[in-house]
C-alpha cells in the first residue's frame, strides 16, 4: 500500500510538471537556456570556489569569461555566417533547377546504365525533391515564427538566460542542500543513487554531447570551406549542429552538400567523391572515437526513442520542446531501467515465497 501511494505520489507530481511546462511553454525559453548554462558552468565555479574565490565573484568571473567568449565569437563569425545562410536559402531553388537540368542532360546515360524505369524514377525522385524542398523555403518563416524564433524572443533568451544562469549559480549549493533535505529518510541513499545516475546521463548530453556537436560543426564548416564547395560553412554548420538528432545532421548535410557539389563539380564526379567521403570518414570517427570518449555510455537512448521524444516534445512544446527533448529523454532511459531492475527484483517477476511452497508441497 506504501510503495502503490508512492508511486501514485510521484506520477501526480510528473503530470503536474509536464501541465506547468505546457501552460508556460511560451516563456520557458530563456530560463531552459539558462538553467543549461547553470549546470555547464557550475563545475568550473566550483573549481574556482577550491582556489579560494568566493562563491559570488566565482560567478561573476566564470559567466563573464563565457560571455566574452561568446561575444567574441559572434563579432568574428557571425556576419559571415549569416551571409552564407542567406545566401544559402536564396540560391537553394536555383540549385534544384540545376539539379533537374543535370539529370534531364545525363537522362540518356542513366538509362544506359540504370535502365529506363529506374532512370524514370530518380527523375520523379529530383521533381518531388524539388518541390518539397521550394515549399519548406516558402513557409520557413511562418514556421521559424510559429516555434518562437523571433527576434524579440532572441533578444529576450539573450538578455535574461545570463540572468537566471547567474542566480541559478549563486544559489545552487542551497538548492542541492533542499532538495536532499526533501528527500524521504527511508529511502534517501536509493534515490541519492538514482539523482546520481541522473546526473550522470545529464552530463553526457549537456557536456558529452555538446561537445561532440560542436567539434562535428567546427570539422564539416572547415572540410567543406577547404575543399572549395560553396556554402560550405553554412553547410557545414547546419549537419553538425543538427546532429543531436540522430542521422539527421549526417543525411542533411551529405545530401546537401552532395546536391551542391554535384551542380559546382559535375562533370568532375572525382570532388564530388571528395565531399561524400568527409562525412563517411566522418561518421566513422565520431562513432568509434568522439562519442566513446566524450559521451560514453552515460546517454543508453536507442536512437528511435530519442527521435520520437524531439518529435513529441517538438510537437507539445515547439523550440523549447527541442532542447528538453534530448535531457529528458536521458532522465527517463535512467528511471526506465531503474523499474526494470526494480522489477526484476520484486516478487512479481521471481514469484512469491508462497507460490513456492505450494508448488513444493504438491510436488
Amino acid at each position: 500500500m506504501m510503495l502503490r501511494n508512492q508511486v501514485l505520489i510521484w506520477i501526480g507530481l510528473l503530470l503536474a510538471l509536464i501541465l506547468v511546462l505546457w501552460v508556460f511553454r511560451g516563456i520557458l525559453l530563456p530560463f531552459v537556456v539558462g538553467a543549461a548554462l547553470a549546470y555547464l558552468l557550475n563545475p568550473l565555479v566550483n573549481q574556482l570556489q577550491k582556489w579560494r574565490f568566493n562563491r559570488v565573484w566565482a560567478t561573476v568571473v566564470v559567466l563573464l569569461c563565457m560571455m566574452a567568449i561568446v561575444v567574441t565569437l559572434f563579432s568574428i563569425f557571425v556576419p559571415l555566417i549569416g551571409q552564407q545562410i542567406i545566401g544559402l536559402i536564396q540560391r537553394l531553388p536555383a540549385y534544384f533547377s540545376d539539379l533537374q537540368q543535370l539529370a534531364t542532360r545525363y537522362s540518356p546515360e542513366l538509362n544506359e546504365w540504370l535502365g529506363p524505369e529506374r532512370a524514370a524514377q530518380v527523375q520523379v525522385s529530383i521533381n518531388d525533391l524539388t518541390r518539397n524542398a521550394l515549399g519548406f523555403i516558402a513557409t520557413l518563416p511562418a514556421e521559424l515564427v510559429n516555434i518562437g524564433l523571433t527576434g524579440a524572443a532572441v533578444v529576450g533568451f539573450t538578455i535574461l538566460s545570463p540572468v537566471v544562469a547567474f542566480y541559478l549559480l549563486l544559489d545552487w549549493e542551497g538548492m542541492v542542500r533542499g532538495i536532499d533535505g526533501l528527500l524521504p529518510q527511508t529511502h534517501k541513499a536509493e534515490i541519492k543513487g538514482i539523482l546520481r545516475d541522473i546526473d550522470r546521463s545529464m552530463a553526457g548530453v549537456i557536456r558529452g554531447q555538446g561537445g561532440v556537436l560542436l567539434i562535428d560543426a567546427a570539422y564539416y564548416a572547415t572540410a567543406l570551406s577547404l575543399i572549395g564547395l560553396n556554402y560550405g560553412l553554412a553547410v557545414g554548420l547546419i549537419a553538425g549542429l543538427m546532429s543531436f538528432i540522430p542521422f539527421a545532421g549526417f543525411t542533411l548535410g551529405l545530401g546537401l552538400s552532395v546536391g551542391i557539389a554535384i551542380v559546382q563539380f559535375a562533370p568532375n564526379w572525382w570532388m564530388v567523391a571528395g565531399v561524400a567521403s568527409i562525412f563517411l570518414f566522418w561518421q566513422f570517427i565520431e562513432g568509434n572515437v568522439l562519442y566513446p570518449k566524450l559521451v560514453g555510455s552515460s546517454i543508453n537512448i536507442n536512437p528511435v526513442w530519442m527521435m520520437f521524444a524531439l518529435l513529441a516534445l517538438g510537437a507539445v512544446f515547439g523550440f523549447v520542446g527541442l532542447l528538453l527533448a534530448v535531457p529528458m529523454a536521458a532522465i527517463a532511459s535512467v528511471l526506465v531501467r531503474y523499474g526494470v531492475r526494480k522489477y526484476k527484483e520484486s516478487s512479481l517477476y521471481l514469484g512469491s515465497d508462497d507460490g513456492k511452497s505450494s508448488d513444493d508441497a504438491a510436488a
